[in-house]
């Protein structure tokens, strides 16, 4: 920037007797004018990371409220000793204890204070922590979404359809071939010939069957013989009973 060289010449013309002014001013215009230049630049044209500015923020925070914790935790002790000054002093100087009494109730004024104070830090760590949370997981959605976009940039479902018909067309080829491999060459069988020698196979065998059931002897099942052996016995029974009532009938003669 010119402007600080020009005021340093006016003020070179006006004021030679006082070198050390010139360079002060001369300095002085030259941090503002890059201080101003630098803030032009980050109201247009600069940007922050938000990521880091959300992470100094929680820094800060945390750095706060650490020294509140500090300053409770003194607060704490001087209310137990003012507190135990009152007691010491409660019967014999009432002016002192009255005093400290006086100061442990600005004390706990104080701890008060500093705790609606840490409340609110608190609260406020939690919420950057959230937003932050929510940022990183949009950007992460985001860059998944990007990668899906291009991986999906070159494919519509034409070229599915039209990649999924040559694989198809492929196995057809493929199971062709491996038929055409399986089947037997040379040679050629008549299926009525075929099913005429099974019928011929078939007939024979029946007429085997047939032949060997006309030499098997009669076999007879026991319970049957013992049926038949029944009216024999019977009839030997009635034989004996009737001789029996002959010879009684001979004697009574």
């Amino acid at each position: 920037s010119k402007l600080p060289v020009v005021v340093c010449r006016i003020a070179q013309r006006r004021c030679d007797f006082c070198p050390a002014i010139i360079s002060f001013a001369f300095i002085f215009l030259r941090t503002s004018s890059c201080t101003m230049m630098a803030g032009f630049m980050s109201y247009f044209g600069g940007r922050r990371d938000t990521k880091q500015s959300a992470r100094d923020a929680i820094v800060g925070l945390r750095q706060q409220l650490q020294m509140i914790e500090k300053k409770e935790e003194y607060l704490q002790k001087k209310i137990e000793e003012e507190l135990k000054k009152a007691k010491a002093n409660a019967v014999s100087n009432k002016a002192v204890a009255t005093q400290a009494l006086r100061r442990k109730k600005a004390s706990e004024a104080d701890m008060d204070r500093l705790a609606g104070q840490r409340l609110q830090l608190e609260l406020q760590i939690n919420t950057l922590e959230s937003a932050n949370m929510n940022a990183e997981t949009l950007g992460a959605m985001k860059k998944a979404s990007d990668v899906l976009a291009s991986i999906h940039g070159n494919m519509d479902i034409d070229k599915v359809d039209a990649t999924m018909a040559k694989i198809n067309e492929q196995k057809d080829i493929a199971n062709e071939i491996a038929e055409a491999l399986a089947a037997p060459s040379g040679l050629e069988v008549d299926e009525e010939e075929l099913k005429a020698e099974l019928a011929d196979l078939e007939q024979e065998t029946l007429d085997e069957r047939l032949a060997g059931a006309e030499h098997v002897p009669l076999h007879i099942p026991a319970g049957a013989r013992r049926v038949e052996e029944r009216p024999q016995a019977q009839a030997v029974e009635d034989d004996e009973e009737t001789q029996l009532k002959e010879l009684q009938a001979a004697l009574a003669m």
